[in-house]
């Protein structure tokens, strides 16, 4: 297989979407604690990166598998379309999940029973996302889950890798404890919260989108469900919810002062949402959730640096 049909095969210009929460996790860390563990900070990256890539190789390969449109396995799924042999892709799904398991492990020898646990559930749904009897990429959670995990749960270990103290778990006289700093906690869910919404949007676009197509597949998805009105309303909000919830940030002294000048990106953003809610066409506008993942996830994160420098 060629190179080029591998970074087809793994969507590698999806993974910025986890790459965001990651940087910007390793930002704030700096920033409020003080801290930086570059150990760490390798095996994360390493398991995050080559754990997105098997997701999405599974996702493919499900569809693929699943598939009752022929001309959508044949000419739109990237398996059919360069022709790459299935034994091939199973290979390449248990290579990278042996990678991120091992790079996950060592992660968590180094940091305690927080990182595996939350490692463990990622890695259950990010498989089960689309393997199974009833994967849950074919129920309405999908757009919900991705969100929450790529948007809360990676900035929360990518925190916590760099400042444990904050979560606690031991094990005394066969009762298991935990403490648990909730305010840190609360803190981290506020400042995780627009990668949420502006995660959980570009799932919510693709699928908008793809609805024809996927009623085709028998994957009935949210907007089957809530209608494209409505989906587009969910859209718009998000966008809206991740500001304020810089804002509120912000306001309570999590983040610093410089993080309002993010808020600067919220006209090509409306822009944007304004573009999409008047076309919902695969090829021509799906790009436009991508654009406004990357300016405002960009921007929240340039607009965290001074506040590392001054």
């Amino acid at each position: 297989m060629k190179l080029k049909s591998f970074l087809k095969l793994v969507e590698i210009q999806t993974k910025i979407a986890s790459m965001f929460p990651f940087i910007f996790a390793t930002l704030f860390s700096l920033y409020r604690y003080g801290s930086l563990n570059l150990q760490n900070l390798g095996l994360m990256f390493v398991s995050l990166l080559f754990f997105d890539m098997t997701t999405t190789t599974i996702n493919n390969y499900m569809d693929y598998k699943k598939a009752v449109d022929h001309d959508y396995r044949d000419n739109h799924n990237i398996i059919g379309m360069d022709s790459i042999p299935v034994n091939t892709v199973r290979f390449i799904i248990f290579f990278m999940l042996a990678i991120a398991m091992a790079a996950g492990i060592l992660l968590t020898i180094n940091t305690g029973w927080i990182v595996l646990i939350l490692g463990v559930i990622s890695f259950f749904l990010g498989i089960f996302y689309t393997f199974g009897p009833i994967p849950i990429s074919r129920m309405p959670l999908g757009e919900i889950l991705s969100g929450f995990m790529m948007g809360f749960v990676i900035v929360y270990i990518a925190v916590y890798i760099h400042a444990p103290s904050m979560a606690v778990i031991s094990v005394k006289e066969a009762q298991l404890f935990l403490r648990l700093d909730l305010r840190e906690t609360i803190s981290i869910a506020m400042i995780s919260a627009p990668f949420v919404f502006i995660i959980s949007n570009l799932m919510l676009a693709n699928n908008i989108c793809d609805l024809e197509q996927d009623i085709k597949n028998d994957r009935f998805l949210l907007p089957y469900y809530v209608g494209v009105k409505n989906s587009l309303l969910i859209f718009r909000l998000s966008y809206y919810g991740a500001y304020l919830f810089i804002i509120a940030s912000v306001v309570f002294r999590i983040l610093p002062y410089f993080s309002l000048l993010s808020l600067l990106s919220f006209p090509i953003i409306q822009k944007h949402i304004r573009m999409f809610e008047a076309k919902q066409i695969k090829a021509e506008t799906f790009v436009l959730s991508v654009k406004n993942l990357t300016i405002l996830s960009a921007g929240y994160i340039i607009a965290l640096v001074p506040g590392l420098l001054f």
